[in-house]
């Protein structure tokens, strides 16, 4: 990236929208107004959004929460880091992974956790440069 890209927390409908085409990629089951629905629902959880503003596109966007859990104590958990597939690449992601891990440390998280599709093996591999270590397996059952 040529120029430090701005980040933002949006919190408006049209910030909201403006981030939806990044979060599409990861979460393409989605609509742009159910979208809306779930993240206001999870706002009321806790849930944020930080995302990179580069002219008018928003290019990149994480979701994140803080949580506290006997195992680990407060983490900042990360639900969502997402790119556009024509954004990949150019340092999108690692920056907000890296906002992510300096908010943490500003909150006094023990850690900052997130799950990764198995397959995703480019963003495994910004994780893994990042200091992240494959730490456990997630399981689910769906209902």
């Amino acid at each position: 990236m040529s120029q430090a890209p701005e980040l933002f927390h949006p919190s408006s409908d049209a910030e909201l929208v403006a981030c939806f085409p990044a979060f599409l990629e990861l979460r393409p089951h989605l609509t742009q107004e159910a979208f809306l629905e779930q993240v206001r629902r999870q706002q009321a959880q806790g849930y944020r959004i930080v995302a990179v503003q580069a002219g008018e596109q928003v290019p990149s966007a994480a979701g994140y929460r803080f949580a506290e859990f006997l195992a680990w104590g407060k983490v900042l958990y990360v639900d969502d880091l997402t790119t556009l597939a024509a954004a990949r690449g150019q340092g999108h992601g690692g920056v907000l992974l890296d906002w992510l891990v300096g908010h943490a440390r500003e909150q006094g998280c023990n850690a900052v956790h997130l799950d990764s599709g198995h397959q995703r093996h480019a963003a495994h591999r910004l994780y893994l440069n990042k200091g992240f270590v494959l730490s456990s397996h997630h399981m689910a059952l769906a209902l």
